[in-house]
Order: C-alpha cells, then structure tokens, then sequence
C-alpha cells in the first residue's frame, strides 16, 4: 500500500534577522515610530473603532508605511529577503516580489481579528515588534475545510487538523500564500500586541 501527499499548504517563519543587536535595535525604533504613527493616525483610529473589535489598524490611511518611514522601509529590506526565499520554495522562479502595501496593527486586551483573507496578493504576512504573554495566536484555516461536506471528524494531528496555530515571537516574521484564510485569536492578555502586515505582488 501507499499513500502519498499531494497539496501542502506552506507557512514560512523565521526570526527576521540572525544579529540579536541589530534586530533589537530595529524592535524598538519600530515600536517608537508605531506608537507615534498611531497618535497622529486619527482617520485610522476612527475607521477602527467600525471595522477592528477593539484594535488599531493603519490598513485604510496609511498603508504604505513601507514607502513613507525611514524604519519601515529598514524593515522590508529585510522582509524582501524572505519573502524571495519563500517564493523560490513555492516554485515561483527567481522574478523579485514588490511589496504593495504595509500597514500597522495594535491589539489591546481584549481585541481580536476576524478570520479573513488577502485577495489580489500573492505572498501576505506579518512582523511581530511586541507579543506580551496572552496577546493572542495567529490561527490558519486548512483551505479544503469548506468541501468536507460529509467528513468524520478526525483526531487533531500535525496532518488533518483543520486549524494551524502559531504563536508568534517578538523579531519573528510569518508568511503565507494570500489565499490563505487566518485570524487573531483575542488579546487575553494585559498588554497590547503591535504587529507589522504586508502583502506582496
């Protein structure tokens, strides 16, 4: 008998830079410039309060930070490496990748974010700056769960489970095909998460 795996679903995650220095460094000059875009950013803050459950986005006024901010454009720099890596791994050939849009994320206690996908794109992903304990998994959807329609349920394994969690580090950097549905599970926990989301075309 043999059985053969056919379709994966890839998820790409490494620590953005090998130089602990280096990567603090950029951490906290991140988390500094956030912090500030996020006082000035007062048409995000308002389109957040209808559309983010207790969370900040920059998604509808400023997502281009990779093109606006010295610190941002660092960071897909270095973001741009990755992601050509991972494209070569999913066959896509040697073509460099544009990052098309960049935006920023802060989940307070409580917040969450609703299962979604990141249509037009080809490579989506985000760079966590801070991730306090509790603040929340970034959970994967297996895309064949909407034509199980007469599936048992199976027991919960590396292989058939129908969700794929991961909880992120601070430094570290996650990538996924944009088809790919995911969600934030809820800030359980004291303090803000901030969070860096990118698509690629």
């Amino acid at each position: 008998m043999a059985i053969k795996s056919y379709f994966p679903t890839f998820i790409y995650e490494e620590v953005l830079l090998k130089d602990p220095r280096v990567l603090k460094e950029l951490l906290k000059n991140l988390k500094s410039d956030s912090l500030k875009i996020f006082e000035k950013d007062k048409g995000g803050q308002s389109w957040s309060e209808s559309h983010y459950s207790n969370g900040y986005t920059s998604y509808s006024s400023y997502s281009n930070l990779h093109e606006i901010n010295s610190t941002f454009i660092d960071l897909k720099n270095e973001i741009d490496k990755h992601v050509q890596k991972f494209a070569k791994a999913l066959g896509f050939g040697n073509e460099q990748r544009q990052m098309e849009s960049c935006w920023l994320n802060i989940m307070p206690p409580k917040a969450t974010h609703s299962l979604h996908l990141h249509p037009l794109s080809v490579i989506s992903g985000t760079f966590y700056v801070t991730v306090p304990k509790g603040s929340g998994v970034i959970k994967f959807e297996d895309p064949r769960l909407s034509k199980m329609m007469a599936s048992p349920p199976r027991k919960d394994n590396f292989h058939s489970a129908s969700f794929a969690r991961y909880a992120p580090q601070e430094g570290q950097v996650i990538l996924f095909e944009s088809w790919l549905r995911h969600e934030v599970e809820t800030n359980i926990g004291k303090e803000e998460r901030i969070s860096i989301s990118f698509n690629y075309s």
